[in-house]
């Protein structure tokens, strides 16, 4: 059977939430909230009955904060999950899941990262600071649950790689995190497509070998 899962946004007031036109909506008195973190609970929950799914919109994605729900529904998928995961076959289920998602996001991090190298395309007098380079931009954008770009399938390894370098570029080698940026709209990404420009223009000297100066912005980031 296929209920019906609102998506609502959090309330103004504790215990009130806002229907997706911004009108105040109080859940029923039987209801209760859910917070998200348990995936497997939501989906028995969801399987069970309507629910109103709590969510804000951080950038361009969508966050789930949680779910409300009958108050019964809740208790009853909390028992059943809980005892479901006592037995012996789930713990052996689980550490087989968890080993293999290991191995997967193992290889990932050696292919990001070589696709990292890759895009950076360093002359080979610098290939111990592509090698740097490359670990520390795949450190930061591929653990699971990141959020960042490593972590989306929707475009190319390649263009997910060379989009973490400028990001992590633009963090690392400009001024941008104490910028003020006027809150018009497109401004910000203009600012990031300017100081993209000045980063491909860094990478450029490690590209064709070049002297680096000792202030170069890119040589003082790696000795962090």
């Amino acid at each position: 059977m296929t209920h019906n899962h609102r998506v609502v946004q959090p309330g103004r007031t504790k215990g009130a939430v806002l229907s997706e036109s911004g009108q105040p909506l109080i859940p029923p008195a039987d209801w209760a909230f859910l917070p998200a973190g348990d995936a497997a609970i939501t989906r028995s929950v969801k399987a069970k009955g309507e629910t109103w799914v709590v969510q804000v919109r951080k950038g361009k994605r969508l966050i789930s904060k949680g779910i409300w729900a009958k108050e019964a529904d809740i208790l009853a998928s909390q028992e059943e999950t809980s005892t479901k995961r006592s037995t012996p076959e789930y713990d052996r289920r689980r550490q087989t899941d968890l080993a293999r998602r290991e191995v997967k996001q193992n290889i990932y991090v050696g292919d990001f990262c070589a696709a990292v190298i890759g895009f950076l395309n360093f002359h080979p007098r610098y290939q111990h600071e592509a090698n740097l380079l490359g670990g520390k931009i795949t450190a930061h954008a591929t653990p699971v649950g990141s959020g960042t770009v490593a972590r989306t399938e929707r475009i190319p390894l390649a263009q997910r790689a060379e989009a973490a370098v400028i990001a992590w570029m633009r963090h690392q080698t400009t001024a941008y995190e104490a910028m003020a940026i006027a809150r018009i709209k497109g401004k910000r990404r203009e600012v990031r497509r300017q100081l993209a420009a000045k980063s491909i223009t860094v990478l450029h000297a490690y590209r064709q070998g070049l002297e680096v100066a000792e202030n170069c912005p890119l040589k003082k980031a790696l000795r962090n």
